[in-house]
């Protein structure tokens, strides 16, 4: 591995998103802490505080971790896990907000133990983005695919066929950030974007696309195959 492939990893240990919310939550139990010291001492309470303090800044450290990964295989003519999480929905559906047609939906729940990055599930050009307000439902419930805050994705593969990728806000997700462009070319290890503090992603392929996943499957995101394009398409 050569020295730019290992500075690159580094950046990415912690995800951009999360760096001014980690800093502020640093700076803000330092303070705390460091009142504590000056007023009880190093006693119980202070011991207890430092603990829980240092407990909730690594579960967020972890939470924003950002992995490199890159995808080793040819993955012309397959569709990626656009996620790090577990499937909760392999269905044939009708989508009417950005396809219009029916299609295979498969689902990729985020726990907030998981990756919040998400990927580009196939290679292509961007063709429509759009954001939708909406509630805060658990992501793991059919409904919040139409009912939540959502972001859809239209990618245009090399063979004329559109894949739908869907950033779905949860109950305690409240910003979904998406870097997808209209017009511009995507592949399978960027980035589409990120949602903080568990969600889900939905993938709507064509029909005759063979699915790869289980329900119930754990996926990684930029690793996993979920379905392959009929070959025809591919």
């Amino acid at each position: 591995m050569d020295k730019r492939k290992l500075r690159r990893i580094k950046v990415h240990k912690v995800h951009k998103e999360g760096t001014g919310l980690l800093l502020s939550l640093f700076t803000v139990l330092f303070l705390i802490n460091l009142a504590l010291y000056h007023t009880t001492g190093k006693g119980a309470v202070f011991y207890t505080v430092f603990t829980l303090s240092a407990v909730l800044f690594l579960l967020v450290l972890n939470f924003f971790r950002s992995p490199f990964r890159r995808f080793p295989y040819d993955s012309e003519g397959l569709v990626i896990a656009p996620a790090d999480g577990t499937i909760v929905a392999i269905e044939e559906v009708t989508e009417n907000e950005a396809l219009h047609c029916k299609c295979l939906l498969v689902s990729v729940f985020m726990s907030v133990f998981n990756v919040h990055a998400n990927w580009f599930p196939v290679n292509g050009v961007v063709k429509h983005v759009s954001h939708n307000e909406g509630r805060f439902m658990a992501a793991y419930l059919p409904k919040s695919s139409t009912e939540n805050e959502r972001s859809a994705v239209v990618i245009t593969t090399r063979c004329g066929k559109d894949i739908l990728a869907r950033q779905i806000a949860g109950a305690v997700a409240r910003r979904i950030v998406t870097y997808a462009k209209p017009g511009e070319p995507c592949h399978v290890d960027d980035q589409m974007g990120f949602i903080k503090f568990g969600s889900r992603v939905d993938v709507y392929i064509p029909l005759d696309s063979e699915v790869l996943v289980e329900m119930d499957q754990k996926v990684t995101g930029n690793q996993t195959p979920i379905a392959r394009l009929n070959r025809t398409d591919s």
